[in-house]
């Protein structure tokens, strides 16, 4: 009886553990000529990573919500 409280127990455990890993936070709180640097898609045939440094409002034009796009490929701030 103990193990299978025991098993019921810890599965509840694992299985809750993912959940409190994918937090979404925000973008960073910056001065408005701060630049936001994410990840953007590769240029076609290429392999190298490219990271953009624009302003909240550059992104903004771009079509970009940089407090949604922060969680999955923000890289820094600078300013």
């Amino acid at each position: 009886m103990a193990y299978k409280a025991f098993a019921i127990v810890s599965g509840m455990i694992l299985a809750a553990s993912p959940l409190s890993a994918t937090t979404n936070s925000p973008a960073p709180a910056a001065g408005p000529d701060a630049k936001y640097c994410l990840r953007v898609d590769p240029i076609t045939g290429s392999l190298v990573e490219t990271i953009q440094c624009w302003t909240r409002a550059e992104w903004a034009d771009q079509g970009v919500d940089v407090d949604l796009e922060w969680a999955k490929n923000g890289v820094r701030v600078i300013g």
